[in-house]
């Protein structure tokens, strides 16, 4: 479980900071940083190469736990500084409500990554959660994101529903389902009731997004970067969540 979620979550990364690099600028949900920030070019191209080398060194698993945890707090950071400055956008508006909480859900997963990754080196125990102080606040963050996604699937059920495949039936149920089923696996995390077992669900729900919805859309429009997005934002969090249930297996 603990090394698909790290390659599930990591692959994304390389993705995002690729994208960066070609797109030299900052651009729509491509995360952690808002699409209003300023910082030009030269940042753009600086966040592309830090989110590559994180990538590089989670897959590798050399100075891993290092690299989670510096991953978590340039998300956080991300998070509390940039995204929040448009804290009237997050409490109103869905869009930037999603962008501000998929960062913060996602820096939530790489503190809960940073405890499960093996001690490599002295100099890593001096950055990263020795104690688990940090994966528990990472697992509650993680776990107010989902319910937070939760409730955005009830509030904007419409559209939520036409983002489904036309083959699948009952669009405007499995809209309100998947927003109820985000409440129940955010409160089981974050209370330890069969959390596992809801943060393994999660995951395969992730999955199955990226495979049937966001792969498909991506291959119709291969030239469209914010689809692409899309699509590796769902592994990442396909990953976040099986990194999850492995953490809430041993911390029990």
């Amino acid at each position: 479980m603990v090394k698909l979620g790290r390659i599930f979550f990591a692959i994304p990364l390389g993705v995002f900071g690729i994208q960066y690099l070609v797109y030299g600028q900052w651009r729509g949900g491509l995360p952690p940083v808002p699409p209003w920030t300023a910082g030009g070019h030269i940042f753009a191209y600086v966040t592309g190469v830090v989110l590559l080398a994180l990538s590089v060194s989670l897959l590798g698993k050399k100075e891993a736990r290092f690299s989670a945890t510096l991953l978590g707090l340039l998300f956080l950071l991300c998070t509390v500084f940039l995204h929040a400055q448009k804290f009237s956008g997050i409490i109103h508006d869905g869009v930037t409500r999603t962008r501000a909480f998929e960062a913060f859900a996602l820096a939530g997963a790489a503190f809960v990554l940073a405890a499960l990754v093996a001690k490599e080196s002295a100099s890593i125990q001096v950055l990263s959660s020795g104690n688990p102080i940090l994966a528990v606040i990472g697992r509650h963050i993680f776990a107010f994101s989902m319910v937070i996604f939760g409730i955005q699937h009830f509030l904007y059920a419409p559209f939520i529903a036409s983002l489904i495949p036309s083959w699948m039936p009952a669009h405007l149920f499995l809209a309100y389902a998947t927003g109820t089923a985000f409440i129940a696996a955010g409160l089981s995390i974050a209370t330890h009731i069969l959390s596992r077992l809801a943060s393994a669900l999660l995951g395969v729900m992730f999955l199955l997004w990226f495979l049937l919805l966001h792969t498909p859309r991506v291959m119709a429009h291969p030239r469209n970067g914010d689809e692409l997005t899309s699509a590796f934002v769902a592994l990442a969090f396909s990953g976040a969540s099986f990194l999850l249930a492995a953490y809430c297996s041993k911390s029990r």
